[in-house]
């Protein structure tokens, strides 16, 4: 029988599939070639998961790889309609990311609450200026995302204190459902954005959402950027709608030099590194083969997606 073909769509570093070797013929695509090379195909893996090229040349029929891994937390950019009614499998890098997200908000939030950007700013001029910060401990945060990353999320902001809430698609035991969202926001000293991107949550916060916020709120975006309507938030923040925000994810990636976000008053920006620690592309490179060793056996394989739903449903819970 011969040794099933694994299909990279490449990114630079490349993946270390040398455990691979003697059990799977790895092939390497880009952009331009992946449409001609994916036909051939067993396996998918999209280590490039910046890319949507895997949208655009999808085969509607015909051969087709039997599953499709991506090494990230969204599959946004990987699933389209074709593949949805395919009977390939898709998994996502679930169990990579989660804990490093969860550290990063925590960082923001403690930068925010102890004005850190401002105490850089003063030092950078050499300027001795006494504030007060603001207290983290007693106070509230809403997580939307119920899923493993705005559960980590809500997981190191109550251990700073934060009487925290998480709101999921629906209500189940310790999670709110998508109708408490609201009221949840009007309460709420900080707003983590930790959502999967999906026909229903593009867009979610928008003008009504920043303005059902406290004066002194604050919103942090770890989920996508199309979960947030940029120029209304840019808009809350011009107009002290809000305190404060920090985005980590935008509608359009790499942010250009000339956007106007870059210089929003009270905006933090970070370029799509929340989850992105030491050794990560590693550890996805480990965890890929771990999963292949899986398929090859025939063995049930770990974070498949639903593909209506687009994302991984807790099954640690009730069903989302």
């Amino acid at each position: 029988m011969s040794e099933p073909t694994v299909l990279v769509l490449a990114a630079d570093p490349p993946p270390r599939l040398g455990h691979l070797t003697g059990r799977a013929r790895v092939e390497y695509a880009d952009e331009v070639t992946l449409a001609d090379r994916l036909p051939g195909a067993d396996v998918l893996l999209v280590w490039d998961f910046t890319s949507d090229a895997v949208r655009r040349v999808w085969p509607g029929e015909g051969p087709r790889p039997r599953w499709v891994h991506t090494a990230s937390a969204g599959v946004d950019r990987v699933l389209c309609p074709e593949l949805a009614a395919s009977d390939t499998v898709l998994t996502n890098a679930r169990g990579i990311f989660e804990q490093p997200i969860a550290e990063y908000v925590a960082a923001l939030v403690l930068a925010m609450a102890k004005d850190l950007p401002q105490t850089l700013d003063l030092q950078r001029r050499h300027e001795w200026r006494h504030r007060e910060t603001l207290p983290v401990a007693g106070s509230r945060g809403v997580v939307v995302g119920a899923g493993p990353i705005g559960r980590a999320v809500a997981g190191a902001l109550r251990a700073l204190g934060v009487t925290t809430a998480v709101v999921g698609r629906r209500a189940r035991p310790g999670i709110h459902g998508d109708q408490d969202l609201d009221p949840l926001l009007a309460r709420a000293d900080w707003v983590v954005c930790a959502a999967p991107l999906t026909t229903t949550t593009l867009g979610m916060f928008d003008a009504r959402r920043f303005g059902l916020m406290q004066p002194s709120a604050r919103f942090v975006n770890v989920g996508r950027g199309p979960l947030v309507v940029e120029a209304d938030l840019v808009d809350a923040l011009r107009k002290r709608w809000i305190a404060g925000a920090a985005l980590d994810v935008f509608e359009s990636e790499p942010l250009v030099p000339d956007s106007p976000v870059w210089d929003v008053p009270g905006l933090i920006v970070s370029p799509h590194m929340s989850g992105d620690t030491v050794g990560w592309r590693d550890r996805l490179g480990e965890q890929f083969v771990e999963m292949y060793d899986l398929w090859a056996a025939g063995e049930p394989l770990p974070n498949v997606v639903d593909k209506k739903r687009g994302y991984v449903p807790m099954h640690d819970h009730s069903p989302d």
